[in-house]
């Protein structure tokens, strides 16, 4: 069995650390950060997941204004304070990714992550350099696990899904990748990574 010919990963809590909570700390103070997180009422995770699909900030931040006015203030806050949510990175994964990258390996991003936001990771993280090709769902205006995205990666790698590893955390990702064709991996350490990788034939 010969060995895939590229790898594709996926960046928040794969290659960065992503936590919304510090921003919205920075934004309206630990204790409503914690209120909204915690909230019966909203759901600040599908509310972010709304721009990592393609929607405007704006628009997102005017509905909330409109639905519920009692987190309009919260939600606006956490655009402009959002570089404290990217909280470092994985660095033993992104050894593993410049060791794919110097043996020849091409290797690819894709995030579900806002068109609006991602140009400040690009700036902070230079390994993001590394990646042949890296799809935003924000810019494609679908985000993972819809399958059409993984139909825009198909045409990016520019080589069959079935050829491909994927890396991500999400298992519900994972599962749509799978669907796709890709060898898919759930992320979970990266000591569990590098050997799966190995056992694949990757030289990591």
């Amino acid at each position: 069995m010969s060995a895939p010919s590229a790898v594709v990963f996926d960046l928040g809590n794969v290659l960065i650390r992503w936590d919304p909570r510090p921003a919205l700390a920075a934004a309206v103070g630990d204790d409503e950060a914690d209120r909204i997180l915690a909230a019966d009422d909203f759901d600040f995770g599908a509310w972010n997941a709304a721009q990592d699909a393609g929607r405007p900030f704006e628009q997102g931040e005017e509905e909330v204004a409109a639905s519920h006015p009692h987190w309009a203030e919260h939600v606006r806050g956490y655009r402009p304070h959002f570089e404290h949510s990217l909280t470092g990175t994985v660095d033993d994964t992104v050894a593993i990714l410049r060791d794919l990258h110097e043996a020849g390996v091409p290797v690819f991003a894709l995030t579900n992550w806002s068109a609006e936001t991602f140009p400040l990771a690009r700036e902070r993280y230079e390994f993001l350099a590394l990646f042949d090709d890296v799809v935003v769902s924000g810019a494609e205006g679908v985000a993972k696990p819809d399958p059409a995205i993984f139909e825009v990666l198909r045409e990016r790698v520019g080589r069959p899904l079935e050829e491909c590893v994927f890396v991500d955390d999400g298992p519900h990702n994972v599962a749509a990748a799978a669907d796709a064709g890709m060898d898919a991996i759930r992320f979970t350490d990266t000591g569990h990574l590098r050997d799966d990788l190995r056992a694949r034939g990757l030289p990591v």
